[in-house]
């Protein structure tokens, strides 16, 4: 794993005690309340190895549902956050896996609000790092450290070359893209993390392009 700054390897500034167990999951569960879009109703957590055996000495399982509240690592709240997603409307249902991952520090985040559903699997590398790994079952590597957009589309020819053709018609750069699709012909998602911010204008046109069916932004 490539380190961006020596801070990378200290860890965050953040609520402790650990910045793998309890920084990274804080990211992990902020990311997926990013890609959600708004405060779910209900949340089930499932903490796979290192995280099932120590979340709760950690606090891993109180920096997720901070993360789901929009708590960054740092912020004060996170020890009360199961208080308050209670208050907020928020069920939380907690499960540990006794399944093998690949990684020590996996949790799979499933939310829901009655009308939209969501699932993620993330795991937290170190120092505060972290790489989200699959979405709604699309294999991929998003760490949650760029301005990134999330394209859902039918696989089709041409599509890929459209979407790049807006980015560099506004001059944004990609410092990293990945395409995984379920089937030939069928739902894909590309990943692609940028350099700056992208406007909503530019958006709004790479929303109208052919087959393309949801785009999902991330901002830094």
């Amino acid at each position: 794993m490539k380190y961006r700054s020596a801070f990378d390897i200290i860890g965050p500034v953040m609520i402790g005690p650990s910045s793998s167990h309890t920084a990274g999951a804080a990211r992990i569960g902020r990311v997926a309340r990013t890609l959600f879009g708004a405060l779910p109703k209900k949340a089930v957590i499932s903490f796979y190895g290192s995280f099932a055996k120590t979340y709760k000495g950690h606090g891993t399982d109180v920096a997720v549902v901070g993360g789901l509240l929009d708590f960054d690592t740092f912020d004060q709240r996170i020890p009360r956050s199961l208080k308050l997603a209670e208050e907020a409307g928020m069920e939380v249902e907690f499960l540990v896996e006794e399944s093998i991952t690949e990684h020590p520090n996996t949790v799979k985040i499933q939310l829901s609000d009655g009308q939209k559903e969501l699932e993620l699997v993330g795991i937290s590398i170190g120092g505060g790092t972290i790489e989200i790994t699959e979405l709604n079952s699309f294999k991929l590597k998003l760490s949650g450290a760029n301005p990134a957009i999330l394209v859902v589309h039918h696989d089709q020819f041409g599509l890929i070359s459209a979407v790049t053709t807006v980015l560099s018609k506004y001059q944004i750069n990609i410092g990293h893209m990945e395409v995984s699709r379920k089937e030939k012909g069928q739902m894909a998602l590309m990943v692609i993390e940028v350099d700056q911010k992208i406007e909503d204008h530019v958006i709004q046109e790479l929303e109208a392009l052919p087959h393309v069916k949801q785009i999902i932004r991330m901002v830094e």
